[in-house]
């Protein structure tokens, strides 16, 4: 298993790369990590089933918040959302070999917020990504849970539904602790659920940051089982 997906690895962040330089960046950023996300599944023996697919369209622009439970968050959602997006994330990961090119270059959200002059370039990048059905993936923890149960939701992860009063949609996901943790090396296999719930829309285009935290944290808790409540 390993040798193959380290090859696959390093294919689809090359091919991504070659693609992004000739423009075809916005394709190339979702379709190739989509399927490399599902061999990682398929050969690890992890089965993903998604609930409440209807929920969303498919030319609409959304910002997906999603608890963190372990390594597989990414390849479920790369694998079985079904819907363009990019990730919002760390501007250090930028920094991974290869990989963190490959993200750069086709166009995932990276974050900094070294200088307020820095934070705003964040945020025009941004807006122009998410247009045409392109939507948004956060983990509003930061970081995945160390014992399964869900952890505090931060401000920060909800900046750009705020600022463009995008449509927020929450993601449930269980059973990806059981699968790789934070604390293991080696995955187990298993099934993984993703719940996708309403979205939450923006009233007169604004949403109250409180409200939605609350919200989104409320609905993505309704579909957990007790021990990782």
């Amino acid at each position: 298993m390993a040798p193959i997906l380290l090859v696959a690895t390093i294919l689809t962040a090359v091919i991504t790369i070659v693609l992004s330089s000739v423009g075809l960046g916005r394709w190339a950023g979702y379709f190739f990590p989509h399927w490399w996300a599902r061999l990682f599944c398929l050969l690890t023996l992890v089965k993903v089933t998604v609930k409440g697919r209807e929920n969303v369209d498919s030319h609409t622009s959304y910002v997906f918040v999603a608890n963190h439970q372990g390594a597989y968050d990414i390849f479920s959602i790369y694998g079985y959302l079904n819907h363009q997006f990019r990730w919002m994330m760390k501007k250090s990961l930028e920094k991974i070999p290869l990989v963190g090119y490959s993200c750069k270059v086709s166009g995932h959200i990276m974050v900094d917020n070294s200088s307020p002059s820095a934070t705003r370039l964040t945020m025009e990048k941004a807006e122009r990504q998410l247009q045409g059905g392109m939507s948004l993936v956060v983990f509003p923890e930061g970081a995945r849970t160390w014992d399964g149960k869900m952890r505090p939701f931060k401000r920060g992860a909800y900046m750009l539904a705020v600022e463009f009063g995008l449509p927020v949609v929450p993601i449930t996901i269980d059973g990806a602790f059981d699968v790789m943790p934070r604390f293991k090396r080696v995955p187990m296999w298993g099934h993984i659920t993703l719940t996708i719930h309403k979205p939450i829309v923006a009233v007169d285009g604004k949403h109250d940051l409180q409200s939605l935290m609350k919200d989104s944290f409320d609905a993505i808790h309704s579909s957990l089982p007790a021990d990782r409540q």
